[in-house]
Formats: C-alpha cells, sequence, structure tokens
C-alpha cells in the first residue's frame, strides 16, 4: 500500500548561478501543494588566506567572494517564490557547503531538499567535488536534484 508523502519543510539550497535559480520554481511549486515551509540557504564559503594555501595546489575553478555576510545576506533575502502564499525562511552559514546544507537538514528535520545541480563532469568534478551528490549521499531526508539538461531541455519546448 502507498503512502502519500507530506512535506513540512523544504530546503532549497542556493549558490546564485542561473541553475539553482532555475530550480526555485519547482522548490516554490512543492511547497505551495504541501502547505510547507520553503527554506532557502546559501553557504559561505570561509575565506581561506593565501599562504595558507599549498604550493602545488590547483587553482580553485570557483573563487569565494569578497561580499561581506551583510552583502551576501540581503541576496539570500531577495530570493523568495512568485507565490505569497508560500512561507518562507532564509538561512545564511557558513563552511563547506555539503557539509552545511546536511547539517541544516537535520537540525531543521527537513523533509525534502530540491536543488540543482551544476552538471560537472571530468576534471572539474573531480577537483571540486559535487555538492549535490554529497548532499543525495548523506541529508536525511529525500533529495530532488534538478540537472541543468532538464531545465534548458525543458525551455526549448515551450
Amino acid at each position: 500500500m502507498a503512502r502519500e508523502m507530506k512535506f513540512q519543510k523544504i530546503m532549497f539550497p542556493t549558490d546564485f548561478s542561473g541553475f539553482s535559480q532555475a530550480a526555485l520554481p519547482l522548490a516554490t511549486s512543492l511547497a505551495r501543494d504541501h502547505r510547507a515551509t520553503l527554506l532557502v540557504t546559501y553557504v559561505m564559503e570561509p575565506a581561506v588566506p593565501a599562504t595558507s594555501m599549498p604550493p602545488a595546489a590547483p587553482t580553485p575553478v570557483a573563487l569565494p567572494t569578497n561580499d561581506t555576510p551583510e552583502t551576501i545576506k540581503k541576496k539570500l533575502e531577495t530570493i523568495v517564490p512568485d507565490d505569497s502564499s508560500v512561507v518562507v525562511e532564509h538561512r545564511l552559514l557558513e563552511g563547506n557547503p555539503g557539509d552545511a546544507i546536511v547539517t541544516l537538514a537535520k537540525e531543521e528535520q527537513a523533509d525534502l531538499v530540491v536543488m540543482a545541480t551544476h552538471g560537472r563532469t571530468g576534471l572539474t568534478r573531480l577537483l571540486m567535488g559535487s555538492v549535490a551528490e554529497h548532499v543525495v549521499r548523506n541529508a536525511p531526508c529525500s533529495v530532488l536534484t534538478v540537472s541543468p539538461r532538464s531545465l534548458t531541455e525543458s525551455s526549448n519546448s515551450n
């Protein structure tokens, strides 16, 4: 006998990229349909002083932003569902994005995480790892990932 899934808290991690923003409508519609709270989350990676980097370390593909926590918090608070009936909360965290998302999902007892993948492959993925993969493997709840291909394919079919 199938059980109906009921979501009360849905996490939507963002990195402010177009890919992550494109997953917001799906997260919003799920939150609306389940009358769930939408928890919009951004994780700031701690600044690493240049002197602490090993000399042979590869250059990161994405460098941390120089924005202040206050600037990032303001930017985060601009991310709101286009449906005003959805209750939204914002969380600004600091740390490793994958670990921070999993930890917050546990603390908030999230029922679902909806997040975009960036579709990185090969060397880029090996060097940077995959936040989405880490969350899928370690989250205490279901994780719905949205691939960049599905977003571009659905927009091309309209």
